[in-house]
């Protein structure tokens, strides 16, 4: 079932915020979240430097308050804040990458969202991002002032993304399973190919580059044998989709059994990227919201980096008349 822009959380009754600053905004799936949550706002302030993440936003909301990078947002440019929320960029804290922390420039920018709470001092704030080392974890914690509440996306969609959320909206329990399942979301659950074998259903799978020896056993430290892209099928949680990401091979879907295949586009293995429609029901957008407005890898970008909504309205949800 399409998802609408306008559902809305049975948690919170609907209530006014003056003004809202969104930093990082991306997509601006915090204004999907806040119309789930009945949450009416008057003025809604959006930094972001992404010209594409910004023609989307602007395109689903056009009253939305462009502002710019949050490195040039100043509090006395703004009026009073109620509410401040933002996802700062996750690449140097992410599992999946060089785990650089606060060295890594853009997750540096973390410190541009302490800065402005202090200058704009909301009564509501809200930090979503990665599960990290608890070391950097802390890090955050100490800033902020609050403990993060960990909530796997899969409670409330077919995604198996887990995030840390820090605010001082209070009592927020975890989210009810809806039991969605991946299944429950694919246009198509048999591949459509010429390769494909009819009436097998599809696994999600990966492909990944891997040095794999004579022997096809991995060997990645071993630079004199050559990378091959693995495709990919794992055993385990095959009722929901890998985390989405920026790259559009961590996340496939293969009639072939569980294991490890080689040569997945030299063998022209039978795989296919989920759809844009698939892409939005498992992080909860909108299905038209990308509707002629950007490239399939531009959506799947900014999917990747965005948050899931229906999660964000569950948090929202519990902040006090």
């Amino acid at each position: 079932t399409e998802l609408k822009i306008n559902d809305q959380s049975p948690h919170c009754s609907k209530h006014v915020l003056p003004a809202v600053l969104s930093l990082f905004d991306g997509i601006s799936c915090g204004q999907i979240a806040l119309q789930r949550a009945g949450i009416k706002v008057n003025e809604y302030y959006a930094s972001e430097i992404d010209k594409h993440a910004i023609k989307v936003a602007v395109n689903n909301y056009p009253n939305t308050k462009q502002i710019g990078s949050v490195t040039e947002v100043k509090a006395i440019d703004l009026p009073k804040i109620e509410l401040l929320m933002g996802g700062s960029p996750c690449q140097g804290f992410s599992f999946s990458g060089k785990q650089l922390n606060f060295d890594d420039p853009r997750s540096k920018l973390f410190f541009e969202f302490v800065r402005l709470k202090e200058e704009c001092e909301p009564k509501w704030f809200l930090l979503e991002n990665v599960v990290m080392k608890k070391e950097y974890e802390q890090v955050i914690t100490k800033a902020l002032g609050v403990e993060p509440i960990r909530i796997n996306s899969a409670l409330v969609s077919a995604q198996n993304r887990e995030r840390l959320y820090w605010t001082n909206i209070p009592n927020v329990t975890q989210p009810n399973d809806k039991g969605i399942n991946l299944v429950d979301i694919l246009e198509d659950d048999e591949m459509i190919a010429p390769s494909a074998i009819r009436g097998r259903k599809l696994n999600k799978a990966t492909i990944l580059g891997r040095r794999l020896n004579d022997k096809g056993k991995r060997d990645d430290y071993n630079k004199d044998v050559p990378i091959t892209q693995c495709l990919e099928v794992r055993a385990t949680n095959r009722n929901k989709s890998n985390c989405l990401t920026t790259v559009a091979k961590d996340n496939v879907l293969t009639t072939m059994e569980i294991g490890r295949h080689p040569d997945a586009f030299k063998n022209k293995l039978p795989f296919r990227y989920y759809t844009t429609k698939e892409y939005c029901r498992l992080q909860t957008i909108p299905e038209n919201y990308f509707e002629g407005l950007v490239s399939e890898n531009q959506l799947r970008k900014m999917i990747g980096n965005g948050w899931t909504p229906d999660v964000i309205a569950h948090i929202l949800s519990f902040m006090p008349q």
